[in-house]
């Protein structure tokens, strides 16, 4: 039983070699030709040994490790997606979730601040919820269209996750006015109901402001992300989570706080997104070592044929 155990963990950590070494010989070339630049504080390999040491707990609907029923290909390109978004799992900005045998990348709202941030332009972006008895205002300038918070005066006794009225989020431009986004609350029940969850997770019950403010969030920051100079890979990424999180019947989200909510008008776009931003790469082509699907049930035989 100790030589099987031992076992076992010498093939782990093989596996964890072979993959971070392939995630991180992509980054490298993608930034050998100046298509990705990663933020000064970020280290993909520190990202990529705590996204490993989480991977090592993430279980499927049949409770069986996604390590072990999860294809190699797509656990690199989960992975290769989280470092080029430039996302920590530990600072909780992100999350793995696998769909039968692919596994994907998931962002908390937190993440798809932090990505945004790496635009040009936006410093930084926050939300707030509008409550029944709150003050609020806002005006449109018929010039430009963009819609500027007059007044929001809200007293501590309005808070009442069952009184939301609606929510708003701003991103706070560098050179720019800051950008406003405003939903009512019919407008985010009807994003919800594009989620995987139809909007009756514990989460959307229990916590709906936090809820409603990241479905804003996630509706202001795309305009950003889709409209940017910025770099393509970087933005196919960022598209290509959102699109993991889109709603498909046979999907199951674990963590409901790694839920991205889409607005209903997204769904034709996202359709069209299901190819593979990393295809061509060594990914998919690259050989499962002998023995590492031994947990799989397959023979060495088989992954060479």
């Amino acid at each position: 039983m100790k030589v099987r155990i031992n076992r076992m963990g010498n093939e782990v950590a093989k596996k964890e070699r072979n993959i971070t070494d392939m995630v991180l010989g992509r980054v490298s070339q993608l930034t050998s030709r100046g298509e990705l630049i990663t933020p000064a504080d970020y280290s993909p390999e520190n990202a990529l040994k705590s996204a490993w040491l989480i991977l090592q707990e993430v279980k499927d609907r049949n409770q069986n490790l996604a390590l072990n029923t999860c294809s190699k290909e797509s656990i690199c390109n989960a992975l290769l997606d989280m470092v080029v978004q430039g996302l920590s799992p530990a600072k909780k900005q992100c999350y793995f979730v696998p769909y039968g045998n692919q596994l994907q990348l998931s962002r908390s709202y937190m993440g798809t601040v932090a990505v945004a941030k790496r635009f040009s332009d936006v410093k930084d972006v926050f939300a707030n919820c509008i409550y029944e008895g709150d003050l609020f205002e806002y005006e449109i300038d018929v010039n430009t269209g963009n819609r500027k918070i007059v007044k929001h005066t809200q007293s501590f006794e309005n808070i009442d996750i069952t009184k939301i009225r609606g929510a708003y989020a701003v991103v706070i431009r560098e050179n720019a006015d800051n950008f406003v986004e405003i939903m009512t609350m019919e407008q985010i029940r009807k994003a919800w109901g594009q989620g995987a969850t139809k909007g009756n997770s514990g989460a959307h019950k229990n916590f709906t402001e936090e809820m409603a403010k990241k479905t804003v969030i996630n509706r202001a920051c795309k305009m950003f992300v889709n409209t940017s100079d910025d770099s393509a890979i970087l933005t196919e990424a960022y598209n290509r989570t959102t699109e993991s999180d889109y709603s498909k019947e046979d999907r199951l989200i674990y963590d409901t706080d790694a839920e991205v909510i889409v607005d209903v008008e997204d769904a034709k776009k996202i359709e069209e997104m299901n190819e593979n931003i990393f295809a061509g790469t060594p990914f998919e082509d690259e050989p499962i070592e002998a023995g590492e699907d031994e947990e799989r049930g397959e023979t060495d035989e088989a992954n060479q044929g």
